[in-house]
């Protein structure tokens, strides 16, 4: 009964408690007893708060009982990636900096998140300040992939699918400033949602380098991640750059009709081009789009090596700024790999810098008018290669981490430095029973769109249905 409850989606779960077949209190025990379980063997969480998430469910039981239903997050176990700020609570983002920092204030996520009623597990794991992404650890031991430990469950926000995954919890708020919502979402088997720039406040979150970075959500289906992003996305005073959530809508959800829905697939970018083993998964998901009615069409897309180039400026620059003052007095507080990283964009002129931030406009313009006058989304990998072992991940800490860290993320970052919305679905598996994941990307507030897609691709396929194996033999 205990899995059963565990392996319920969000929406189910969520179902149940309000119709009072099942109590928080009950889904939360059944959340606890696996992460018991589990974590040895993945270490996917920072912390468990095991008293505080029972006193919660056991509030949330008597609010639901009392017809006091807050929405579809009341009473359902969740668990965050550790960089958003809760005000009496660390909030330590991976390092060892900020380990005992105790935070005076609470994020605007967090506080959507609560005023849902969600119960909070405590925080996951994730790559020191977000640098990297194999879930590879100095400080906190390395996260897994529940799928094969000896495999990276990807970063930054590693513990975040990698606990989705695993059924530890049914949902997670995240961070993606070059694919971090994305890349372990694909190699864990789950969705992950980058929304458009601005439709989600920063306030009160770890920043990575603040042009680039959205707040996103972990589910294992699309209709769990859409109920979760529609919590925390709309405008907020404390953040600036939010736009509202004008254009974005649940777009009927799984009901919607895709037919005729245009997918455009980029051709002649190397960028794109997938390992053989990951071929065939990528063709099928395509063809299944074909299927349910979906116009699939080869386009070009413009300028994207400059994108990239552009991309990594503004990230290397600011992410540098960021941690100026501590890489210069501290160094010796990060682990090497991660201080080499953020040192980096010291060397990139300010010039350079400021073309980056002022070309976007222009360049994103272009794109979005000649792009999607064509199509209503693009599709391509998440990632081209299988999911790498920890022993192929060293390449990320040494001489040649510069081209292996391109390798993993040159089919996201581009979505951030335009500020377009885009998913990772799980669309199969290797020959060595790896996650494979596939994206989509669409106009700035299309969030609908991909959830109309990534729906319907759901309604025909069982891939966000598979369950990583409790150890390292058969999957469940």
């Amino acid at each position: 009964m205990t899995d059963d409850i565990a392996g319920m989606s969000l929406t189910d779960v969520s179902t149940a408690l309000r119709r009072g077949a099942v109590s928080s209190t009950e889904a939360t025990r059944a959340c606890l007893a696996r992460i018991e379980s589990q974590q040895p063997r993945i270490n996917c969480f920072v912390s468990i708060d095991v008293d505080g998430a029972l006193s919660a469910a056991a509030r949330a039981d008597e609010e639901i009982a009392a017809g006091g239903w807050r929405g579809p997050l009341h009473g359902v176990p969740l668990a965050h990636k550790d960089m958003f700020y809760r005000a009496g609570e660390v909030s330590g983002f991976g390092s060892r900096i900020c380990r005992d920092r105790v935070a005076d204030d609470t994020s605007e996520v967090m506080e959507r998140v609560d005023a849902g009623g969600a119960i909070d597990l405590g925080p996951l794991h994730m790559t020191e300040f977000a640098v990297g992404h194999t879930g590879a650890h100095a400080h906190l031991g390395s996260c897994r992939n529940p799928w094969n430990t000896a495999h990276v469950p990807g970063g930054s926000s590693s513990g975040s699918g990698a606990a989705v995954a695993s059924r530890l919890i049914y949902g997670s708020v995240a961070s993606d400033t070059g694919g971090s919502c994305r890349l372990p979402a694909a190699m864990c088997g789950v969705v992950g949602i980058k929304p458009t720039f601005g439709l989600v406040s920063r306030h009160g979150g770890m920043p990575r380098a603040w042009s680039l970075d959205v707040f996103g959500v972990y589910a294992r289906s699309v209709d769990d991640a859409a109920a979760l992003l529609d919590v925390i996305a709309g405008e907020d005073q404390r953040d600036p750059a939010t736009l509202g959530s004008s254009g974005y809508g649940n777009g009927g959800g799984s009901a919607r009709d895709v037919r005729g829905l245009r997918i455009g697939v980029p051709v002649g970018e190397a960028v794109f081009e997938a390992e053989p083993a990951l071929k065939p998964v990528l063709e099928a998901a395509l063809e299944r789009f074909g299927s349910l009615g979906c116009e699939v069409m080869e386009i070009a897309l413009p300028d994207l090596q400059t994108i990239g180039a552009l991309s990594g400026t503004v990230l290397l620059a600011e992410a540098a700024a960021i941690h100026d003052e501590w890489t210069r007095e501290i160094p010796d507080q990060y682990a090497d790999s991660a201080v080499w990283r953020l040192q980096q964009g010291r060397h990139i002129p300010a010039t350079r810098y400021l073309q980056a931030l002022r070309l976007r406009p222009r360049i994103t313009k272009a794109f979005v008018s000649e792009v999607f006058a064509a199509v209503d989304a693009v599709f391509t990998p998440t990632v081209t290669m299988p999911v790498p072992d920890f022993d192929s991940a060293q390449a990320f800490t040494s001489a040649e981490a510069p081209e292996a860290i391109f390798e993993t993320t040159k089919c996201t970052v581009w979505a951030n430095y335009l500020g377009l919305p885009a998913i990772s679905l799980p669309c199969g598996f290797t020959d060595g029973n790896l996650p494979v994941g596939c994206q989509l990307v669409a106009r700035p507030f299309g969030e609908s769109t991909l959830r109309a897609l990534g729906c319907a691709y759901q309604t025909c396929t069982d891939w966000h249905l598979k369950r990583p194996p409790d150890s390292d033999g058969a999957a469940a």
